[in-house]
């Protein structure tokens, strides 16, 4: 049977001559996101519990407060981190192999079947705005940074080292791997150039693209990890605000 005659029956979805666990990466990626997704939204449609003191939840920074806004305030800034991610070329691959199986697995017969136009058609053509997610995501990280950093100044305008203060610093630092470690910055930095070495521009951009490169190289783990950490941290300042948690002062 040919390889056009099996993509087209159904029968044949899944198909592949592998013997290892093939399943296990798309089902494991299926349930991440899942619950992410699922925990994000009650998050963002409860609007309570997002700011204790000088602690503000990362899915409501910055904070937009307006009158003529009767929803909650999540909803004007989580566009530009959820386009990021979602039109991310680490997560497109894994979203499509875990939702739409095209394919599920390197080997593994998929789905596309004879109607497969890739992203060259609507909505999927609109993925290529990652570039510009990644411009606001930028500027939504630098303000994650800003409370992050606001977190160690108490109430009493002194400075003050808490658990939930690490935290936030601790996600800033992750985000900042996924977010600069991307194929739109690595093009960024490095794109458009035919010599690296022609002049101090070119030389000087080679060395950030290296570090971009370096930063690519795991780009996975930085996504995986900076989803986990987003959404602990607005869990830890949910349960502050609610009194199971404490922020832990140290000092």
């Amino acid at each position: 049977m040919s390889q056009a005659n099996t993509v087209k029956t159904p029968a044949h979805q899944g198909r592949t001559e592998r013997k290892d666990n093939w399943w296990m990466e798309p089902a494991l990626v299926f349930v991440g996101f899942l619950c992410f997704i699922v925990y994000a939204t009650f998050r963002t449609f409860e609007n309570a519990a997002f700011e204790y003191h000088q602690f503000l939840s990362p899915f409501y920074s910055p904070k937009l407060i307006f009158e003529w806004w009767k929803f909650s305030p999540a909803i004007l800034i989580l566009w530009v981190p959820a386009g990021f991610r979602a039109t991310c070329y680490y997560y497109r691959k894994a979203y499509y192999r875990a939702y739409f199986w095209t394919p599920p697995a390197c080997g593994v017969v998929g789905t596309k079947g004879s109607g497969y136009c890739g992203e060259t058609s609507f909505p999927w053509i609109l993925q290529n705005a990652h570039r510009y997610f990644f411009y606001a995501a930028a500027i939504v990280l630098l303000i994650l940074w800003y409370d992050a950093l606001s977190s160690f100044i108490n109430e009493q305008k002194a400075f003050s080292v808490s658990l939930l203060s690490l935290v936030m610093v601790t996600n800033c630092v992750l985000l900042s791997g996924y977010t600069f470690g991307c194929h739109a910055y690595r093009h960024l930095c490095g794109g458009a150039l035919d010599c690296f070495s022609c002049d101090g521009s070119a030389k000087r951009r080679f060395k950030i693209w290296h570090l971009v490169s370096k930063l690519n190289e795991h780009h996975m783990a930085w996504a995986w990890l900076s989803l986990f950490s987003v959404g602990f941290t607005d869990f830890y300042i949910r349960e502050v605000c609610m009194g199971t948690m404490n922020p832990v002062v140290f000092f």
